[in-house]
């Protein structure tokens, strides 16, 4: 096989936690229409970090990085929860919020009042939640070869209401907004153009630096596809446009949170929240790499705090207020920076984290999947910090545990080599069946992987081997041992093994006994 800046490399797949990991992701995008169970955050009506569109999201980007880096020859065991994950992400539930914050008026911009409700949660602004749908939708076109949301009206957004509606009209109950990712690409282009490069908003007037990373993301999934330069013109641009302010950096040393679009005055994270370096930078590295490396050695070590046994930790904090108010929101700063490191492949700051987290906030299995349950109490009695988001607790922990050393930015350069498409692959996995690791090896002509049966699910336990005929003379070993061999158009032997032809695939159906049984499927001849 090849790796995914085109170097030859041996992928060493999932072990246990991380595949506990996958399953809690499967869980949770197989959860029945609003059940969000374990999802819900402090802050109702998804407004902050709780909210379910980044929990989605990042699960996606999550399975992304794995798929590439760590199983890329299974992509039917990716592909189905990516696909639900995208469906939820659609759902109302997740971006009717808009409809209350498109009228602005709240902490970011209370001297605007009244602005005409918005419906449609990304026809304009709203980046937090618009880029995220773009990105996925495009970033699933690239990791599968599958263009399903590049049909138009495939990426609909739609909420029905029979109890209320405009003037009693028919048309007045049903709100439906109909996008596809190339046309949902072109409106945030032209955001982004209109506004200088200077970034779209989240809230109305608030361009928001993090918010606008996955969007640049987007585009160069977009660009993947089409061979075009909009991620290159974009970031360009946004890099001259934050040049006005001398840069993203503010006086005081950390990022600068958002800007006004209206006025063009930055604002400054004044609260130095670790979130707010830790999330910009994790993004920012796909296409800012060397700005991000360079501000990482500067900051991090402001944000960490260390404990017993090599165990690091975040500072709590600061109590916040809006007048006399307090605050309580969803900031995710301990997930954040555990990401961050990983993408920037910092080893030791990782596992101090990753060790913090298993000894003081309750890792859990539930149906088979690993997580980290919300935990609303910052510090416990003796002082350790404890709190967990559900972002934190459902994602983040995971995503920094399943990455590699730039990850993202590896991705967002060249995710797959070229005739990736063309290798033999894991294409259709059973619901029974779980991959341990599948990766192909060109040079030796052989595809190599790792897969058991979970006794806890129905469904047949079968695997579909894509891009299997035509190759010539094949065979397939369970341990080292022959168990079946064929040629370029069928199966001639099967010796204790259920492997047989399907149309243009070869399945394979594993013993429900099986926990874990290593496979190699070669051909003879060489490169193939």
């Amino acid at each position: 096989m090849t790796t995914s800046d085109g170097r030859p490399g041996v992928v060493a797949g999932v072990d246990a936690r991380q595949l506990s990991y996958l399953r809690h992701f499967d869980n949770l995008s197989r959860r029945q229409r609003n059940d969000w169970s374990f999802m819900t955050g402090r802050t109702p009506n998804q407004m902050d970090f709780g909210g379910y569109r980044f929990q989605l999201a990042y699960a996606a980007y999550a399975l992304a990085l794995t798929h590439v880096h760590r199983l890329p020859a299974a992509p039917g065991a990716f592909r189905p929860i990516f696909q639900r994950l995208i469906a939820k992400i659609l759902e109302p539930e997740v971006w009717m919020y808009w409809r209350d914050s498109s009228k602005a008026g709240g902490i970011w911009n209370p001297h605007i009042q009244g602005l005409p409700e918005q419906w449609d949660p990304v026809a304009r602004d709203n980046i937090m939640y618009s880029a995220y749908v773009q990105s996925m939708a495009l970033m699933y076109n690239v990791l599968f070869d599958d263009a399903r949301y590049a049909e138009p009206g495939s990426l609909t957004l739609e909420y029905f209401t029979p109890f209320w509606g405009d003037g009693g009209s028919p048309g007045g109950l049903d709100r439906k907004f109909e996008y596809d990712q190339f046309s949902l690409n072109e409106n945030l282009y032209w955001q982004m153009v209109q506004n200088g490069y200077l970034g779209i908003a989240c809230e109305p007037n608030c361009v928001f630096q993090i918010c606008n990373q996955p969007a640049i993301i987007g585009f160069r999934m977009h660009d993947l596809l089409t061979g075009g330069s909009t991620a290159d013109e974009v970031s360009r641009g946004y890099r001259q446009a934050w040049e006005q302010f001398g840069g993203s950096v503010a006086a005081n040393g950390h990022l600068y949170l958002y800007a006004a679009s209206d006025t063009r005055t930055p604002i400054p994270n004044a609260g130095v929240m670790p979130w707010g370096d830790a999330w910009y930078g994790t993004l920012a590295n796909t296409w800012n790499g060397q700005f991000v490396e360079e501000y990482y050695r500067t900051v991090i070590g402001k944000h960490l705090l260390e404990g017993p046994d090599g165990t690091l930790s975040v500072r709590p904090p600061k109590p916040r207020t809006f007048g006399t108010r307090p605050i309580e929101n969803d900031s995710c700063d301990f997930g954040w920076l555990t990401v961050w490191a990983s993408e920037m492949g910092d080893t030791a700051t990782l596992e101090g984290l990753l060790r913090h987290a298993e000894r003081h906030m309750r890792p859990t299995m539930h149906e088979g999947g690993r997580f980290f349950p919300r935990h609303d109490a910052v510090t416990d009695a003796e002082g350790n910090y404890t709190c967990v988001e559900p972002l934190t607790g459902n994602v983040l922990l995971a995503y920094a545990s399943l990455n590699v050393p730039h990850g993202l930015r590896r991705l967002y350069e060249r995710p797959w080599a070229s005739g990736h498409f063309a290798e033999p692959n894991l294409a259709l996995v059973g619901d029974a069946v779980e991959v341990h690791r599948a990766y192909y090896d060109g040079e030796r002509a052989t595809l190599h992987f790792t897969a058991g049966v979970r006794s806890d699910r129905t469904g047949d336990p079968v695997i579909s081997l894509a891009n299997i005929w035509g190759r010539g003379a094949w065979e397939l070993r369970r341990d080292g041992r022959t168990v079946a061999t064929g040629d370029g158009q069928d199966v001639h032997e099967g010796r204790g093994v259920d492997v047989r032809r399907r149309e243009q695939h070869l399945d394979l159906h594993l013993a429900r006994s099986e926990a874990g049984t290593g496979y190699t499927l070669s051909w003879s001849g060489g490169v193939r």
